[in-house]
């Protein structure tokens, strides 16, 4: 069974402050241990505080590159794109943050097939992971729908595929890439940031059913053999 620990904060600020001090300790035991980094970072609102304290940090910013663990299939510059938000915040520093989003593909599946060859560019595996859940328990873009079997049971070299929510999100009503369950069992740090009473309903509830769960993030937890620090803020 996975070993689990969870952080529980008074508030989203002080679990900013811890969530973007625990980034920063790993990013630099990867650069002292292999001279880079390579780490995921989630989209979504919940960890714009930690990224935001992350790039005050005093780190050497150049040895880091930076990917989005998920992507909408968007054109750069659009509001819902995952990876215009995260170079916003790291490009000035001198990370590089990659793209996993080609806009010339023709399809959703040709998307994650590109993401993917692109990804093969990195080492691997990834120094950090670091996941957001969704209300309806699906983390990175590993959504109920016709993709899901194939996100959780891709091969241990598949990092990358994209994906079709079904159904799709109200929000964001566009198909996604995602990195594969491998790519993401396979880091060296894993970490899951959310907020809410009732999103810590279904993390614990995913958890207690682990791969018999109807939630993608049960069975993504299921699946993990490293430790995995859950960060929580009511």
């Amino acid at each position: 069974m996975t070993e689990i620990e969870w952080w529980e904060y008074d508030d989203a600020a002080e679990m900013a402050g811890a969530l973007a001090g625990d980034i920063g300790f790993i990013i630099e035991s990867a650069i002292d241990a292999r001279g880079s980094a390579v780490i995921a970072l989630a989209g979504g609102s919940t960890p714009l505080a930690a990224y935001a304290k992350l790039a005050e940090a005093k780190l050497n910013w150049k040895k880091v590159t930076i990917i989005p663990t998920d992507d909408r299939i968007v054109p750069m510059g659009d509001a819902l794109s995952n990876v215009t938000m995260l170079a916003k915040t790291f490009l000035p520093k001198g990370a590089r943050v990659i793209p996993i989003i080609s806009e010339a593909a023709s399809d959703y599946k040709a998307c994650g097939n590109a993401a993917n060859a692109r990804l093969a560019d990195f080492h691997w595996p990834l120094d950090l992971c670091l996941l957001g859940m969704g209300a309806d328990g699906h983390t990175a873009s590993i959504f109920p729908g016709p993709d899901l079997e194939e996100a959780l049971s891709a091969p241990a070299d598949r990092r990358a595929l994209g994906v079709m929510p079904d159904p799709l999100p109200k929000d964001a009503p566009v198909a996604r890439v995602t990195l594969s369950l491998p790519a993401i069992a396979s880091a060296r740090a894993l970490m899951i940031a959310v907020t809410g009473k009732d999103k810590k309903k279904v993390l614990e509830t995913a958890i207690k059913q682990g791969e018999a769960s109807a939630y993608p993030i049960g069975k993504v937890l299921a699946a993990v053999e490293l430790p995995v620090d859950i960060h929580w803020a009511g």
